[in-house]
């Protein structure tokens, strides 16, 4: 394992050291659950910041994390320039040819030239192509570009759905999500609306509002006939007429119609809809970047989509269980404009909204701007993270240190402005300064080599060229887990040929009779079938499993020994309050098998029934062994395998902290060793070389009076000799008490080695565990008990030809 792949950890780079103007060996590893307090990347134009965005996104691939990333100048998008063998024929597609021509160089020896360059880069950076291909098979990569079909299309014919209940039960979210959709509306057909005195977007609030609240969707064709003829009389205490007379509202429902009848329009329409769910996930299930490119749109297109999509994700994040780890991401490049410090855009108020709460949910948000002013501060406090690079005026620079003394005192934590200046002046290309009010203290990094190919913004030829056009999307609505084992009218053979038609037969009135629906016919012809209606209850405290099941099921009646043969049996999807009691007029019939004009052979049947749906019903789960985990009824295996994605990083993240936790003792101790032990090398050391110095003055002193005193050895002479002898003993006691402190020192050094080797040997066991979201699944059954199966009707059911 490479030292910076740690578990939910991003590498973004190494350290710098400014003074130097060098950069280090020691990794820059971002935890991914600090993502939840949300980020910012700040720099001027060519200060690398598209670089760090691109390097954040890539570690959320790696790391299974999947992202939302709106691209309003359509860079992000070199992120499905991933190449995991790195040659040249890889890279010829997505050179710049005029960059090429300016180098002298031929498209196919420039190819070559960037094969070379990033093979280069990535290994000074201490990746390879293991790394790319590991990011390709983690993560789906996708383009959507809405209002075009370069990119995957994205239909809006959704976007005014009814939200759900956690959204309309919350006053203040409601208003907000009906505010910014007419806002968004409003903006993209040219009306400049002030949400409180427009008549426009009272008018269309109030519309779009009590839809909702009844639990009614909205499209735009929808929209525009209720602003022509509102279902409401007043608003507020004026009369319709008075507030906003008929003529004056056509003339705005003539405006939303133009929309909806521009040729441009009907690419809003087409595609997959707005679906934060499949933005994430593949259908698969398997995590998905999703590059949203609205650089082809106008400014006023822009903050439609956008307004749309930032109420889709909180509606998406509202009804998500809580989490501490990082669930997805939602990334937005130049998010200037769309959260201003003054006005008000449609944008604004759910951005604020995700900002204040996502983090209870697990979603981190990161923004990038090249100039902080241009933000809200309301929007700015919410930040947990902050890098910051090259800044293009001190004004810049002014409200970067504002932000970020604010964000410091929010966090309980000092903050050094004069040194914080010193530092921001001293950023360079790629240089980045990371604010983050998890960490001790900030940190100054050069951003890691991006595994995607920096090309430049994408045209929208070369977006239609990665966007394969065959692959199969997501179904529209999931199939239940066990649903297989329920019989349908389209998996049974065909039903044998009508009795000729005749009049209604008569029955014993003991027999109860059912008519199912016509489905909008005029002529009719029955058929009948024995039809049993009731409730299959399924319990199983092991896998936590409390659900009751309707079931109405049909069976042809026949002549003979089997009258009913329910291998034959079809579900009907309809309900016991959707059967009639009388036929439709002037219907037709065809003659019942004699078994069916017989009242006691209903008793019989209903025990037939309970027996059949004992053998035949069931309920089917998936469960992962590792995790323990089940899924829950009606939970689909791509569903499932997205629960098992945060449930694999929750487990993951809390086995790290137990782990670390359960080193952070040993580790201080052999800190507290290692300080001691060199304390006292460091003493021994300075007293070896006092003794030294000691020593050498005894030998001068004798030496000198030997030489140059009376020939005759004095008492004196003898005395300092015998002095300086010990001296030497002492010296070489002194030598060995160094040489004892310097093995202790190494000794301590080689215990922390060991309970590093020993928590990384760990760490890397949960690494290699915790890929739960491919690993294979079992399948749990659940079957009912007889006594858990109530008949609630048993008729002779007459079903339309057509049906049966």
């Amino acid at each position: 394992m490479h030292d910076f792949e740690k578990l939910g950890e991003f590498y973004l780079g190494r350290r710098y050291d400014l003074d130097a103007r060098a950069r280090g060996e020691a990794p820059v590893l971002y935890d991914s659950r600090d993502l939840v307090t949300h980020g910012m990347i700040i720099g001027m134009t060519g200060s690398g910041k598209t670089g760090l965005g691109i390097g954040l996104l890539e570690e959320a691939a790696i790391d299974g994390v999947p992202a939302i990333a709106i691209d309003p100048k359509g860079d992000l998008g070199n992120l499905l320039l991933t190449f995991p063998s790195l040659a040249p024929d890889d890279f010829r597609p997505w050179i710049n040819e005029d960059e090429a021509r300016r180098r002298g160089l031929e498209p196919d020896a420039y190819a070559a030239d960037q094969a070379t360059l990033w093979q280069r880069g990535l290994a000074e950076w201490g990746q390879d192509a293991s790394r790319i291909a590991k990011l390709r098979d983690t993560a789906d990569l996708v383009v959507y570009t809405p209002g075009s079909s370069s990119g995957r299309s994205i239909s809006i014919l959704r976007s005014f759905d009814a939200p759900p209940p956690e959204i309309v039960d919350d006053s203040e979210l409601f208003a907000e999500r009906v505010s910014t959709s007419a806002s968004g509306l409003l903006s993209l057909a040219g009306v400049v609306a002030d949400p409180v005195r427009s008549r426009e977007h009272v008018l269309l609030s109030t519309i779009v509002g009590e839809a909702w609240r009844a639990g009614e969707s909205l499209d735009l064709g929808a929209l525009i006939a209720r602003v022509i003829t509102p279902p409401m009389a007043r608003v507020g205490v004026l009369d319709m007429e008075s507030f906003y007379p008929s003529a004056q509202r056509f003339d705005l429902a003539t405006r939303l119609n133009g929309l909806l009848a521009a040729p441009a329009f009907a690419s809003w329409l087409e595609g997959e809809p707005l679906d934060v769910g499949r933005l994430l996930y593949a259908p698969s299930g398997k995590p998905r970047i999703a590059v949203v490119s609205i650089a082809h749109l106008a400014d006023a297109e822009r903050m439609f989509f956008v307004s749309l999509l930032f109420n889709q994700v909180l509606g998406w994040m509202r009804r998500q269980p809580g989490t501490t780890s990082l669930r997805a991401l939602l990334y937005m490049d130049e998010v200037a404009g769309y959260m201003p410090p003054v006005a008000n855009p449609p944008s604004k108020p759910p951005l604020l909204t995700l900002l204040k709460q996502a983090r209870a949910f697990g979603l981190g948000v990161v923004l990038a701007t090249q100039n902080p002013g241009d933000l809200d501060y309301k929007g700015l406090s919410n930040l947990g993270t902050w890098w910051i690079g090259r800044l293009q005026t001190d004004r810049d620079k002014s409200k970067v240190l504002q932000g970020l003394e604010g964000a410091a005192a929010s966090a309980a934590g000092g903050f050094d402005r004069t040194a914080m200046d010193r530092i921001l002046s001293g950023l360079g290309k790629r240089v980045f300064l990371q604010h983050n009010v998890h960490d001790v203290a900030p940190t100054v990094f050069e951003t890691r080599w991006c595994l995607s190919y920096l090309r430049g913004p994408l045209t929208r030829d070369q977006i239609r060229q990665l966007t394969p056009r065959d692959e199969p999307q997501a179904p529209a609505e999931p199939v239940p887990a066990g649903s297989a084992a329920t019989t349908t009218s389209a998996a049974l053979p065909p039903p044998p040929p009508a009795v000729p038609a005749s009049a209604r037969p008569v029955l014993p009135p003991a027999i109860a009779q059912l008519f199912v629906s016509s489905r909008g016919r005029a002529v009719v012809h029955y058929e009948p079938r024995l039809l049993v209606a009731g409730q299959i209850g399924f319990s199983d405290a092991r896998h936590d499993v409390r659900e009751v099941r309707d079931l109405v099921v049909s069976v042809p009646i026949a002549d003979g020994p089997l009258p009913i043969d329910w291998t034959r049996a079809s579900t009907l999807d309809v309900s016991l309050a959707d059967l009639d009691t009388e036929p439709m007029p002037a219907a037709t019939f065809a003659a019942p098998a004699s078994p069916a004009m017989q009242p006691k052979n209903y008793a019989a049947w209903e025990k037939e029934f309970v027996r059949w749906a004992a053998d035949t019903q069931v309920v089917e789960l998936f469960r992962h062994p590792g995790l323990k985990l089940v899924s829950r009824p009606g939970e689909d295996e791509r569903e499932f395998r997205i629960r098992l994605q945060l449930a694999g990083h929750e487990k993951r993240d809390a086995d790290k902290a137990r782990i670390e936790q359960k080193y952070q003792p040993r580790f201080r101790q052999l800190q507290q060793r290692l300080a001691t032990a060199e304390t006292r090398h460091a003493r021994e050391a300075q007293q070896a070389q006092q003794q030294k110095l000691q020593t050498a003055l005894s030998f001068g002193a004798t030496i000198a009076g030997a030489l140059f005193g009376n020939r005759r050895a004095t008492v004196g002479t003898i005395g300092r000799a015998t002095t300086a002898a010990r001296g030497v003993g002492r010296s070489m006691k002194e030598a060995q008490d160094v040489k004892r402190a310097e093995e202790s020192v190494e000794a301590v050094r080689a215990a922390i080695a060991s309970a590093e080797a020993e928590l990384a040997a760990e760490l890397e066991a949960i690494e290699a565990a915790a890929d739960y979201a491919r690993a294979p699944l079992e399948t749990v059954v659940v079957r009912p008990k007889r006594t858990q199966i109530v008949v609630r009707k048993t008729a002779l059911a007459w079903v339309p030809s057509d049906v049966a």
